[in-house]
């Protein structure tokens, strides 16, 4: 029997948004707002310029008093900053050069960033919606929780927790994520729903198996959790991501909580760290916040 810590409230103390000034990008901070305000979180806005491409003669550095693009995207975080002033208390703009998967988690480290909440696109891969490859490189590079807004989730200048979707791998180690969950839900009294999805058991086996399965669930959730909510245990037959994406279409989540692992070889498949995020991720109708196992 696992050990059952008490729920413990999270810190967001600061959230990085990287913005690329698209409609994705910009979606996003709809979203950041929520938690900003619950947590009284400094929000980061931040863009990347990618790094100078390596010429056979090496160039001197630009000075940055003359750099073109760093000061356009000054001048267009600026404009962000001020729009959002009156939904935010504290915000800081930063522009840094270099590569994406290498400047995000230094940025992280020297900041001491605890969420990043970013929007990506979909495009069209092997017959299905699949991440954009700025999303995936954030994904493999962070080392904090991710919430990241997918191209099928709706607009919502009102977004508010009410209904939050944990996604369970009993296999593996889920307290960091259940607690994690339930600190969120605790702070904004929402509902919580476990899930835990087995592809593939035999008919006869099914009931067994299932009773084990929300035994286990019902032990995750440390037993002062039960003062302010009931949180509800569910087992589906299905592949986790399609289980994951049933649920909370069926239950209306708003936001969809998960596990995900460092990638041991980064660039050998885009999709090779996190196969069953990159599709929840994809097609949710809702965020989904990643937080690493």
């Amino acid at each position: 029997m696992p050990t059952i810590f008490p729920v413990v409230r999270i810190s967001l103390k600061n959230i990085l948004v990287p913005e690329d000034f698209s409609s994705t990008s910009n979606a996003a901070l709809q979203f950041v707002a929520t938690f900003a305000r619950s947590y009284g979180s400094t929000v980061w806005l931040a863009h990347v310029i990618p790094p100078e491409p390596h010429l056979p003669v090496p160039l001197e550095p630009m000075p940055l008093a003359y750099d073109r693009e760093r000061e356009i995207a000054i001048r267009k975080l600026s404009k962000i900053e001020q729009e959002l002033k009156g939904e935010l208390a504290a915000i800081e703009t930063v522009v840094e050069r270099g590569a994406l998967e290498h400047v995000i988690p230094q940025f992280i480290e020297e900041h001491e960033i605890d969420l990043v909440v970013l929007g990506t696109h979909g495009r069209r891969g092997l017959g299905k919606v699949v991440l954009g490859s700025e999303a995936e490189q954030i994904y493999r590079a962070a080392s904090c929780p991710v919430l990241t807004i997918g191209p099928k989730v709706q607009k919502a200048a009102d977004w508010k927790l009410r209904r939050i979707l944990v996604a369970v791998d009993l296999a593996e180690d889920p307290d960091r994520i259940v607690h994690y969950a339930l600190s969120l839900a605790e702070e904004h009294q929402a509902e919580l729903l476990l899930v835990h999805a087995v592809p593939m058991a035999p008919w006869q086996h099914r009931p067994l198996i299932e009773e084990r399965a929300f035994t286990a669930l019902k032990a995750l959730v440390p037993a002062d959790a039960f003062d302010w909510c009931e949180p509800q245990c569910l087992v589906r037959w299905e592949h986790p991501a399609q289980a994951i994406l049933a649920a909370a279409e069926e239950r209306q989540s708003d936001l969809i909580v998960m596990g995900v692992h460092r990638a041991r070889v980064a660039r050998l498949s885009s999709h090779l760290p996190w196969p069953i995020a990159a599709e929840v991720v994809s097609r949710a109708p809702s965020p989904v916040l990643t937080v690493r196992v």
